[in-house]
């Protein structure tokens, strides 16, 4: 019997992002899409929260941000969890110019409302055959939206202060996938590379055509790739 599924967004997004995997991987599996981290400014709350909720043994899937609660997660409680998966994220540090590029964001956010940031952001973070989707791009920037400045300032805060977890990669010992959009911008294929090749028995997959926002972008793709990770 395979554990339950939890999944896990990322910045300033919320269960959109996973409900196409929930929906379609619905009366396989039991699966639970996390509603969102708006109440918190440290990976390490959002992870206690995660654990907090969760059944005794999981398997766990993230998206950027939620894949660092993931890897913090596993840092905290390995124990916990039967099956990794890590979708577009990276488990390095802050990189030095980073602080300002977040911090211009949210200060748009701040300034000129959360629909500004979505729309310098989005076209950054999808593929470029998304932008001229009107649906797919208003679903999107309405989730942004959901989100406040105040949201938008812990949540960075959170991803500021992110611990290193490359050295927590070669301990994990249960089945791992790592998988990216080819075409990931803020997460690239090679980070993804690097954290397979560390995770003891990693799979890679890179999806092609798509972006950072794969569990939309792509979702059946990210939904077969999830189904064959939790029937190894």
């Amino acid at each position: 019997m395979t554990p339950p599924l939890i999944l896990l967004p990322g910045l300033l997004c919320d269960a959109t992002v996973w409900a196409p995997q929930k929906d379609g991987l619905r009366g396989e599996f039991q699966v639970a899409a996390w509603l969102h981290f708006y109440g918190h400014d440290s990976l390490a709350g959002m992870a206690r929260e995660v654990l907090k909720a969760a059944p005794p043994r999981f398997a766990l899937a993230g998206h950027s941000m939620g894949g660092r609660v993931a890897l913090e997660i596993m840092r905290t409680s390995p124990e916990r969890v039967e099956r990794l998966a890590l979708f577009d994220t990276t488990a390095s540090p802050a990189t030095p110019d980073e602080p300002e590029k977040r911090r211009e964001m949210v200060e748009l956010g701040r300034t000129a409302g959360m629909a500004a940031v979505a729309a310098r952001w989005l076209p950054t973070i999808v593929h470029a055959s998304r932008l001229n989707q009107p649906d797919f791009m208003s679903a999107l920037t309405a989730m942004i939206c959901r989100a406040t400045p105040e949201i938008y300032v812990r949540q960075v805060q959170a991803l500021l202060n992110r611990p290193d977890y490359r050295p927590t990669l070669p301990q994990i010992a249960c089945p791992t996938l790592v998988a990216c959009g080819r075409d990931d911008l803020l997460s690239p294929v090679d980070a993804h590379q690097e954290m397979a090749a560390a995770i003891p028995g990693a799979k890679l997959a890179v999806i092609e055509n798509c972006g950072h926002m794969a569990t939309v972008e792509a979702p059946a793709e990210v939904s077969s790739l999830l189904r064959g990770w939790l029937q190894e």
